[in-house]
């Protein structure tokens, strides 16, 4: 654990990004959001004319951009190309297309490859959040978190994120056609990693759920310096 890596997943709309700064904040750690990696490269295709939908153009584009992400918990901003897409990333065409573009075997390699690299040269330690950050991406992590929530909740939170443009309804829809794609894909599927702690944020505030992460990580801790 002489560097440690806080490996948070789970799908959206339980809390990942929200619980995964504030840890980070409280530790003194950096904090890398792979999701907004994945949305960057997205972002990118659909901006450059690739067709997102047949993997081998995908594929083909998937070394071309470059993509800087900052690991600032209070300010984590991400770059494509020197070009800043922290705002870009969330519109509506990108979340659409992410699954697919994600689902690509050269894409997930590229991005390992690079989550693995910013980790390595975090100062003190890092908290990762994604979908196969204790399975693929750091399965050695000493600290591994998956969250949950029940289905309304997550779809409530989404909602509320979007200021109402979405209703919850319809939200709740897209965050089941989320999960069914992410979860069935061949390559590093969203998965609780065997020796991850669960925790369902469903009737947890975030002050809750931070605290019980930074427990977690603390409990750990005293069990290396024994």
């Amino acid at each position: 654990m002489t560097q440690t890596v806080i490996a948070i997943d789970g799908p959206s709309g339980t809390g990942k990004s929200s619980t995964s700064k504030a840890v980070a904040a409280k530790l003194g750690l950096s904090y890398l959001d792979t999701g907004a990696q994945y949305r960057a490269i997205t972002w990118w295709m659909l901006n450059n004319g690739v067709d997102v939908d047949d993997p081998v153009a995908v594929a083909d584009a998937s070394g071309k951009p470059a993509i800087v992400s900052g690991t600032d918990p209070a300010d984590p901003t991400i770059t494509v190309d020197g070009e800043d897409v922290t705002g870009p990333i969330r519109g509506q065409d990108v979340t659409s297309a992410v699954s697919a573009v994600s689902a690509v075997p050269e894409v997930r390699a590229r991005m390992v490859e690079f989550q693995r690299a910013v980790a390595a040269a975090a100062s003190g330690g890092i908290v990762v959040e994604g979908r196969d950050i204790g399975t693929t991406v750091f399965p050695d992590a000493p600290v591994k978190i998956f969250l949950t929530a029940s289905a309304e909740a997550r779809a409530a939170r989404r909602s509320g994120e979007l200021k109402g443009a979405v209703s919850v309804a319809d939200t709740q829809a897209a965050l089941a056609r989320r999960d069914a794609a992410d979860s069935g894909r061949t390559t590093s599927p969203l998965a609780m990693a065997a020796d991850a702690i669960e925790v369902d944020t469903t009737r947890l505030s975030l002050d809750e759920v931070v605290e019980r992460v930074v427990t977690l990580v603390e409990e750990k801790r005293a069990v290396r310096d024994r």
